[in-house]
Order: structure tokens, then C-alpha cells, then sequence
């Protein structure tokens, strides 16, 4: 195995609830009130729809807003994956990944471990360029058993949402999270910060067709299936942990500038108003790159220790 190549789940494709528009000169990214189930490949006219996308709003009079799913892992923190993480803009690579304890730094051409304060007092994070980030791997339909779909989010409530029922399910199931049928579901919610805006966020529920007990024996069912012909669910949890370790960070460059897109719009414009679910911000201009504040930050330890 390459050391330093993070061994992810395959794709088969993407669940987003929003996209990139071009408005002023500028790709923005524009958020929608359904989902949208897309392949892999993408065109001048944006990403091109999945084939279950159609077949499965054609069951919701053609607003998305419920997915059949069910998780490849028992192990919550494999199927999602969340850090506060930290792109430089120009190069679309990421420069620091971190967990609030501890985070992996990019700088001067090396790997370093550091302390990780978080985004709201740490120097280099300053600008909002440094937010939460989360990766959800989902299994849709049954055209590949280890094939998955993936939701790609920076916002708090989804990733508050999906973390907390990720870990419910996996303790009410008896760690059977992997052959539980679930659904993710796209609620709305507005705070007196959104003025009365739709939130958009992610959840994760039962199915609308079936109850707890139901899906609990649906559940138990398919384990002893999978056990009476060797499927082992252990092994496959290991693999997946040894291979997301196996690299720094987990984004491959030819996904990286399209996620910069999306999830870190262009914040240099001086002075710059933008609105955020309904929120009003002020963001200034700063004249270092993030790659000269990592350098600059790199050489202040440098002298402290020496």
C-alpha cells in the first residue's frame, strides 16, 4: 500500500443539497431544498444526474428529499468523517486538518503534528477560511455492495445531526449500524439569526415504511445472513480504518478545487458583505496567503524552541 495515499471507500457517486451557479463572474455555491443524487463526472453545465436520482423522485412527485440508505461500517466514525479543516484557495490543496485537540499542518514541505485550539482562537483560521468539514459515505441502492454515495457538508447542523444519530443507532442496534435500512432525510429550520430564511440540514431517521422494532429486526436478520455465509463486518471496519489512516488527508487533488468551490467561497474581496442562511457578515481582506501565514507561523516556533 502507498504510504501517504488515503484508501477511501469507492464512489459510485454524490448527494448534495445545493450547487455551484455563476453569477457576477463568480461560481458561487447556491443552496437548494432537496437533494440531488449526481454521478461523478461534471460538464460545463454542472454535474451529471445520477440514474436513481430520476427513479427516486419519480416516488416523491419530484422533490428529493428522502434517500434510501444503509451504512457501510458498524463503526460510526467511518461512515462520517468531521475536522475543522483549513484550504489554501490558490493551490485548492488543504493546509491543516484538525479535531480541536490536535491537528496534521502542511508547512514547508513537510507533515507536522500540533496543538489544535479550534477556528475561533486559532491565528491562522482567521477570515472563516478554516471551518468544520465533513464526509458522509452512504450505500444507495443494491448495484454494489461496497460501493457508496457521498455527502460532502460544512454545516453545523448537519454534521451535529448526523454525528449524534450515527452513535444512537449503532447503541440501540447493538453495533449493527451497517445493516440497519435508514433513510437520510432533508429537514428545514429557520433561528432568529436566519430572519425567517430556510436552513437546509441532513438527518438520518428510520424508514417512512417501517418502525423502530421493524428495522431493528430487519436489522438482526441480515447479520445473521451475512454471518451464516463469512461475511465478516470486523475485518471490513479494520481495512476501512487502516486505509483512512493511511494518509494525511483524506481529499484527493483532483477533488480538491471543486470542493474549495462549494464549501470555501472566494472571501478576498475587501470589505465584502455576504449573506450566509440569512445572516449578514463582514469580512475583511488580508494581504498574506494562507501558505505565508503558515510559513511565518512555522518559522515563530521555529525561534521559540531554538
Amino acid at each position: 500500500m502507498l504510504k501517504g495515499l488515503a484508501i477511501t471507500p469507492p464512489i459510485l457517486g454524490r448527494i448534495t443539497i445545493g450547487k455551484v451557479v455563476e453569477k457576477d463572474g463568480k461560481r458561487l455555491p447556491q443552496k437548494d431544498d432537496q437533494f440531488t443524487l449526481t454521478s461523478q463526472i461534471q460538464t460545463r453545465n454542472g454535474w451529471l444526474p445520477h440514474p436513481l436520482d430520476e427513479q427516486l423522485r419519480e416516488t416523491q412527485q419530484g422533490k428529493l428529499r428522502r434517500i434510501p440508505i444503509r451504512f457501510l461500517f458498524n463503526d460510526p466514525s467511518l461512515n462520517l468523517r468531521a475536522e475543522y479543516t483549513l484550504f489554501d484557495r490558490k493551490t485548492a490543496r488543504p493546509l491543516c486538518v484538525g479535531d480541536g485537540v490536535q491537528c496534521r499542518r502542511r508547512s514547508k514541505g513537510e507533515m507536522q503534528t500540533l496543538p489544535c485550539p479550534g477556528p475561533d482562537v486559532c491565528e491562522l483560521a482567521q477570515g472563516g477560511q478554516c471551518k468544520p468539514y465533513a464526509r458522509l459515505n452512504a450505500l444507495i441502492g443494491t448495484e454494489d455492495p461496497l460501493g457508496t454515495f457521498i455527502f460532502r457538508t460544512a454545516g453545523f447542523n448537519s454534521i451535529r445531526t448526523l454525528a449524534a444519530r450515527l452513535a444512537y443507532f449503532q447503541a440501540i442496534s447493538n453495533n449493527q449500524l451497517a445493516c440497519l435500512p435508514l433513510e437520510l432525510r432533508l429537514r428545514g429550520k429557520s433561528t432568529r439569526q436566519s430572519h425567517g430564511t430556510p436552513i437546509y440540514y441532513v438527518d438520518i431517521t428510520l424508514r417512512e415504511d417501517m418502525d423502530l422494532e421493524a428495522t431493528l429486526a430487519s436489522a438482526q436478520q441480515m447479520t445473521q445472513d451475512r454471518q451464516a455465509v463469512g461475511f465478516d463486518q470486523v475485518a471490513l471496519d479494520k481495512a476501512a480504518q487502516q486505509g483512512f489512516a493511511n494518509g494525511d488527508f483524506e481529499e484527493q487533488e483532483e477533488d480538491a478545487p471543486a470542493i474549495v468551490e462549494e464549501f470555501y467561497p472566494d472571501q478576498s474581496a475587501a470589505s465584502t458583505t455576504t449573506q450566509v442562511s440569512g445572516v449578514r457578515h463582514k469580512r475583511s481582506n488580508s494581504t498574506n496567503t494562507l501558505t505565508q501565514k503558515l510559513t511565518d507561523k512555522s518559522n515563530q516556533l521555529s525561534v521559540t524552541h531554538t
